[in-house]
């Protein structure tokens, strides 16, 4: 069984270890060094101390608790964005600029604490179980995330070793601190690495619930539609082109569109439930200006109104140092991108239209579009071993009888789970 065959090979194991460690090492690191520095210099931001009834009706009654030290400890921790997350998970959407925060991290740091962490309420208290929720459960996201991302990087890099270095890389990435706070970005990074690992690895439907779910964590989730058109651009190109099949080429092209608005559901969804309860039934003289545009977008409306931002409105000479302290990360993004133009310009200008037929097969783009996966492993495997059987004899053929002795032993990991 693929599940076994995943598990039970001796490389990819000990990888899995190693980066199951090195992601909660990092977590634990992590954390040890935010609560050394709020103990040591007072903080920035202080929004951790507002905290008012909620609006509704239903208010929970504040009782004593117990531990007042160690929920005062928690909700320290509740500052910038972790405010209007853990707001909305105790008291709902109440105000107008809540509603630029997606639903799907408030609704599991609620549930989480009804459940999991409810019997400690009695002990720190309502808003320190939901903030101890949010970081139990952005933490754990990430390291599942980690396990994710060295599983798609075996698929991608066709290469263990980069792929576990590509992971503790990512344990240890600068913008980490994100990933451990009470934010969406943990949460995002699981269901869209998670959601690629299922694409690439035939499981379209199971990817594309991943993916949906990515859009009801943070906004640019819909923009992993992306990845749904992509794949079902070549599996049209290879009915139509490469196979003679015109019904089977606007089958690919339904499902592919069906599934890109499935993606596209979760905001949408959002943003008419923003327009139910902050539009309908108000007087004409009391609707928002967004109430009243072609296009009601809340989202776009509240980045706009309150934090002043939108399309290209981040480029500012204020900005400067902030994009100076991105400067080495981005920098080694442009390079890697321009090392890969020169190793593979023909696929990088072709959008892989002019790939062979095992690159497009060991990257799983015409997986579900009526080839088997199964069969194209072992397409992919005769033409590896033919190539190697002869000696490179083109630039294309470089590499291959390199990466079989890498895999060593491992082999089609896009077939493993």
């Amino acid at each position: 069984m693929a599940i076994k065959s995943f598990i039970y090979n001796p490389v990819q194991t000990r990888h899995t270890s190693i980066v199951l460690r090195s992601a909660i090492a990092s977590r634990l690191i992590l954390i040890t060094l935010i609560i050394l520095w709020r103990s040591l210099f007072s903080p920035y931001d202080t929004s951790a101390s507002i905290n008012p009834n909620c609006l509704s009706s239903n208010t929970t009654t504040n009782h004593p608790i117990r531990f007042p030290h160690i929920a005062s400890s928690i909700e320290d921790g509740i500052v910038w964005d972790s405010v209007y997350f853990v707001r909305i998970a105790q008291c709902g959407y109440e105000y107008e600029r809540s509603y630029a925060f997606l639903p799907l991290l408030p609704i599991c740091i609620s549930l989480l604490s009804r459940t999991v962490f409810e019997p400690l309420i009695p002990l720190i208290g309502h808003r320190a179980v939901l903030g101890l929720s949010g970081y139990v459960l952005n933490n754990t996201a990430f390291v599942f995330a980690a396990l994710c991302l060295y599983r798609l990087s075996l698929i991608i890099l066709k290469d263990p070793d980069s792929a576990l270095r590509a992971s503790i890389l990512f344990c240890f990435n600068p913008a980490s601190t994100f990933y451990s706070s009470i934010y969406s970005e943990s949460l995002y990074s699981l269901l869209s690495i998670g959601g690629l690992y299922y694409l690439m690895s035939g499981k379209i439907n199971f990817a594309t619930l991943c993916l949906a779910l990515s859009g009801s964590a943070r906004s640019n989730g819909v923009l992993n539609a992306g990845y749904i058109c992509f794949q079902t651009m070549h599996q049209a190109y290879d009915a139509i082109f490469l196979q003679k099949h015109a019904f089977l080429a606007v089958k690919v092209l339904t499902a592919g569109a069906l599934r890109c608005l499935c993606i596209f559901v979760p905001f949408i969804a959002f943003q008419a439930y923003g327009y139910y309860n902050m539009c309908l039934g108000h007087f004409p003289d009391e609707l928002r200006a967004w109430c009243k545009a072609r296009l009601p977008l809340l989202y776009n409306y509240i980045q706009s109104h309150y934090w002043g931002m939108g399309l290209l409105r981040y480029f500012q000479l204020k900005q400067l140092p902030n994009f100076l302290l991105a400067s080495p990360i981005l920098s080694l993004v442009l390079c890697s991108i321009i090392h890969y133009v020169k190793l593979q310009p023909e696929i990088f200008f072709s959008l892989g239209f002019l790939a062979s037929p095992e690159d497009k097969t060991s990257s799983a783009v015409l997986i579900s579009s009526g080839v088997d996966a199964r069969s194209n492993s072992t397409y992919f495997s005769g033409k590896l071993s033919s190539k190697i059987q002869r000696g490179p004899k083109t630039w294309k053929d470089f590499g291959f009888a390199d990466l079989l002795k890498k895999w060593d032993g491992i082999r089609h990991p896009h077939l493993h789970f």
